[in-house]
């Protein structure tokens, strides 16, 4: 009998703000340690720019092979927030006014402030369910298995610790990390049989320099406690065999 795949998340960060370098994203950063934690780590994530199609095509590329796709970015104001619209068009459901979501909106925002571009920020794809924004009102949406939510780093965060428990997930996914003074170069070749061997846990090497001396980290992923364990360990009997000092971290 084939088992199933272990369930993974896709992301996809939008907006130009950050292709151009003017705005470093955190929400990756937020969201990748608390997917693996729970059982559905970051498979793939990609960076694209507000333009619709480029949007629509990586909804389409996600969200067939992950459990679950989230969006950050695109959901505000503006005229460069396309990010519904693009939902809206990947899933080919008109983008329409949701009762709902105007009336937080009027709910937080004094009547003085109310304009049609701050309504803007209450249309939402046919069908989507709303996701809850307690910082601001404006609400993200999940549409099937995407969830849509704010760039703006403290939304994001409130939305995904809101919809995170609904995600599908499998055993969390567990890393060790083993450190030496051991050069990539010499290493090679000895972990690339140490992976041959433990076939069901993933291996990443990553060098340092420290003190004027070169060494490597290497990281050890799965979801067998005991699999990642066993690697670890041998990871370390081979840093000491090549002459290192390993220290696990």
């Amino acid at each position: 009998m084939t088992s199933k795949p272990a369930p993974v998340t896709g992301m996809i960060v939008i907006g130009d703000e950050i292709l151009s370098g003017r705005t470093a994203d955190a929400n990756l950063r937020y969201a990748a340690p608390r997917l693996a934690a729970l059982g559905a780590p970051l498979a793939e994530a990609r960076i694209v720019p507000d333009d619709i199609a480029v949007i629509v095509d990586a909804v389409h590329a996600l969200r067939g092979r992950c459990a679950q796709v989230i969006t950050s970015g695109g959901i505000g104001p503006t005229h460069d927030d396309k990010t519904a619209e693009a939902i809206g068009r990947a899933f080919d459901r008109p983008v329409e006014r949701s009762a709902e979501a105007e009336r937080r909106l009027r709910a937080h925002i004094p009547a003085g402030d109310i304009n049609p571009a701050r309504l803007k920020m209450a249309d939402v794809p046919r069908g989507a369910a709303l996701i809850d924004n307690p910082v601001s009102a404006a609400p993200g949406f999940q549409l099937e298995n995407v969830y849509v939510m704010a760039g703006v780093p403290r939304i994001f965060q409130a939305m995904f610790d809101a919809v995170a428990p609904g995600f599908a997930t499998g055993a969390p996914l567990v890393s060790r990390t083993v450190s030496a003074f051991v050069r990539e170069g010499d290493l090679a070749a000895p972990l690339a049989a140490l992976a041959d061997a433990h076939r069901d846990v993933d291996f990443g090497s990553y060098p340092f320099h420290r003190d004027g001396r070169l060494g490597a980290s290497i990281v050890a992923r799965g979801r067998d406690v005991a699999a990642v364990d066993g690697a670890a360990t041998a990871v370390a009997a081979m840093f000491t065999t090549l002459g290192g000092d390993p220290i696990r971290d």
